[in-house]
């Protein structure tokens, strides 16, 4: 396992769910501050992809462009309840960069659109779920070449991954912020009500994710990836395992 993936699973299973508990602890607007400390920890993991040599400005730049264009993606279908293609762009960034950088473009897009939305409680809760998705999806599909090479397998795996991880993901770690902000003391009725509350929406979003990966998913990724090649944005991720 590579050195920045393992810091990626401590700080998903760790670092992060404890912030997110010992923010909802603290008064006032904790948010603000919960979501700023979930950043710093989203980068740590992606700047260990370059231990043995310096990040170079393009290769934050194209971060923060697709984290950008997440954010964008999300508010121009608001006037559509719940369906959100943030999630999809989210994810071509990890299949395209990695999963850490994946998990930060998740964390970041959540945060700058929700200065459009609206911050609340719900915003670290946002950056974890869409952070996961992009994990994930750089976990399983990048330096799949193989796979890229049958375009109709490709397609079709990118469009159940996208559906089914909002769905059985994405989704209920969105649904258990209602638990976790809502309710003065946690119980299974609670929780079981919100997650079922929760599910159709979920639906929508999941298909939302899979028609954007469908339609655009391999054209981006290989505008990406021609990015990749010819500049050697984000080489670094091949370092040695531990």
């Amino acid at each position: 396992m590579k050195k920045s993936t393992l810091w990626s699973l401590i700080c998903i299973c760790l670092l992060i769910p404890g912030t997110l508990f010992l923010g909802t602890k603290l008064p006032g607007r904790w948010y603000y501050l919960t979501g700023t400390l979930i950043i710093i920890e989203a980068m740590l993991p992606f700047f260990f992809q370059f231990e043995t040599r310096r990040p170079q400005a393009r290769e934050l730049v194209c971060i923060a462009v697709m984290a950008a264009l997440a954010a964008v993606s999300r508010g121009a279908f608001a006037f559509i309840p719940h369906f959100k293609p943030i999630v999809a762009v989210v994810m071509i960034t990890g299949m395209s960069f990695g999963a850490e950088a994946g998990f930060l473009t998740g964390a970041v897009s959540a945060f700058a659109s929700n200065f459009f939305f609206g911050q609340g409680p719900f915003t670290p809760w946002q950056m974890m779920a869409y952070g996961l998705g992009g994990f994930l999806a750089g976990l399983l599909f990048h330096k799949r070449k193989r796979l890229a090479q049958k375009p109709v397998l490709h397609r079709v795996l990118l469009t159940g991954f996208g559906f089914l991880s909002v769905l059985l993901v994405v989704g209920p770690v969105l649904d258990l912020c209602s638990v976790f902000t809502m309710s003065s003391q946690l119980s299974w009725n609670m929780t079981v009500l919100c997650l079922s509350s929760g599910f159709f929406i979920n639906v929508t979003h999941g298909i939302s994710c899979a028609l954007t990966l469908l339609l655009l998913g391999r054209p981006l990724m290989q505008k990406l990836e021609r990015l990749q090649t010819k500049y050697g944005i984000l080489e670094g991720s091949d370092e040695t395992p531990v």
